[in-house]
């Protein structure tokens, strides 16, 4: 009995041990969880009043928030204008003045101001700046912090003149040294030159275009010289057929209609004057050169056959008087006007004397007579002649054509008064007028018996006024002579305008 009461008092010692153990556990248990909790409350009041914090000086920064590049450059803390700047700086720099390029040993750049290169730095400084600021307070905190962690970068909008790159590569491939030459062909006098072309390089366009965009959008230009892409290309076969197609032409009969008004001008022909077959025979021969010879296919009517009904109206007239016993400046008026005689300008075409009339050469029959020279009477070649200029500068002043070009001599001539005459000199002074009607005109002029005459024909309209001329020598000097012409336009008696043609000086003889 007492070894039982023993183990039963063993027993309950251990039981009561183990509850207080246990209760022990629980109560360690209890605290520990409990400041765990409290750990974690005070860890979640911190990450909100960061959180907070946080969105409160996010929402006041007016600046670029962290991590935001743009082309690789940091605009972090940066205000827009800023911002802007420094990437409009990086940018200009890195690009620089000119693009170098290169073919081989061939070396050459593009100023890259032809290229109108555009970045929008604008609208990527306004994208950097947007970060952080387009969502909800939770989607910018989040952008906020991916930028913190992870760098954001921005590229740009790009473009430049395509166009003008395409141009520009154009012309740099026909400038190349081992260039292909093409097979040609031009008329000369009265013959057709075709040359044969050779191989050579040729850049290849779209695809040099192409590599240098990448280049001036990566900004890669500094110290880098573009290597072109090229190739080798032959030139284009001889075809003697399409040759023919773009050489010949028939001539065109000039002829008029009268409702509406119109005058159709006379145009030359030109055609092989060997057969097609025997010019393709000539290209058959190795040579670098062809010569082809052509005739010239006259119309049966020409402009200046048109007659009186085609040119109804005579718009102005004017006569200067000459010696007609001086037979070698006879000879040259006569030449000079039998040039200008039927002359048709159609509306807006310019008359250059020089180009009508040509150059005063012995082999044209022109013949010595006095001129001036610095000042002096001398005998020259074609003496004379400016007496048409200025009869024919009088005519078109009262057919109210525009005067583009005009020069005074020297000296007073005799045949006109101050002001009122025009000079000209084969490869430097010329006489020119534009034919500012509406229709056309023609030039008919005449030389005989001591007067030189010229009348301007055409149709008169609406717009025509009445013209007077008038000239006068406003001041004298012991050497020089000084005078000034005017022009006044008339409607129906009274007057619409009134301007100066010319303040000219001269020389005393």
């Amino acid at each position: 009995m007492e070894v039982k009461e023993k183990e039963s008092l063993a027993t309950i010692e251990k039981k009561e041990t183990y509850i207080i153990t246990n209760d022990y556990e629980n109560r360690k248990r209890s605290d520990t969880l409990m400041i765990f909790g409290i750990c974690i409350f005070v860890f979640i009041i911190l990450l909100l009043i960061s959180y907070c914090i946080f969105t409160i000086i996010n929402s006041k920064n007016d600046k670029i928030l962290l991590g935001v590049n743009i082309k690789g450059i940091t605009v972090t803390g940066l205000s827009k204008e800023e911002a802007k700047q420094k990437i409009t700086e990086y940018i200009n720099t890195s690009i620089g003045d000119e693009i170098k390029l290169r073919h081989n040993d061939y070396e050459t750049s593009i100023s890259t101001s032809q290229l109108s290169i555009y970045f929008n730095i604008d609208e990527s400084v306004e994208i950097a700046y947007q970060i952080g600021r387009t969502g909800n307070i939770f989607q910018n905190n989040l952008a906020v912090l991916k930028g913190l962690f992870s760098k954001i970068n921005i590229e740009p909008g790009f473009s430049i003149d395509e166009q003008q790159l395409e141009y520009i590569l154009k012309d740099i491939s026909n400038k190349l040294p081992d260039k292909v030459i093409e097979s040609s062909c031009y008329i000369d006098a009265n013959n057709l030159i075709i040359t044969k072309g050779s191989e050579g390089s040729s850049i290849e366009i779209e695809k040099s275009m192409k590599y240098i965009e990448e280049n001036i959008k990566n900004l890669n230009l500094q110290n880098n010289t573009i290597e072109l892409f090229a190739q080798k290309k032959s030139p284009n076969k001889l075809d003697l057929d399409d040759i023919y197609n773009q050489i010949h032409k028939e001539p065109v009969d000039a002829y008029y209609t009268q409702n509406p008004y119109r005058v159709f001008p006379s145009e030359n022909g030109i055609d092989f004057a060997i057969s097609l077959e025997e010019a393709k025979n000539l290209l058959q021969e190795e040579k670098n050169e062809y010569n082809i010879p052509l005739k010239i296919l006259y119309p049966n009517v020409t402009t200046n056959m048109i007659g009186t009904e085609a040119f109804p109206d005579l718009l102005s007239e004017f006569s200067t008087k000459y010696d007609a016993r001086n037979r070698n400046r006879t000879t040259n008026l006569v030449l000079a006007s039998n040039k200008i005689n039927g002359t048709v300008l159609m509306p807006e075409e310019i008359f250059s004397y020089n180009k009508v009339v040509g150059e005063r050469t012995i082999q044209a029959g022109y013949k010595e007579a006095p001129i001036y020279v610095e000042g002096r009477v001398e005998d020259g070649l074609g003496g004379g002649i400016c007496q048409i200029t200025s009869t024919l500068y009088n005519a078109a002043l009262y057919s109210n054509l525009e005067i583009l070009e005009r020069s005074n001599h020297q000296f007073v001539p005799s045949y006109v008064t101050a002001s009122r005459d025009a000079t000209v000199v084969y490869g430097a002074i010329d006489f020119k007028f534009k034919n500012n009607r509406e229709y056309p005109i023609k030039i008919n002029c005449s030389v005989s018996n001591g007067i030189a005459n010229f009348k301007i024909f055409g149709l008169k309209s609406e717009n025509d006024y009445d013209v007077e001329l008038f000239s006068k020598i406003t001041r004298t000097t012991s050497t020089s002579i000084y005078s000034e012409a005017y022009k006044t336009l008339k409607k129906n008696g009274t007057i619409v305008s009134s301007e100066i043609l010319s303040k000219d000086v001269y020389k005393k003889h």
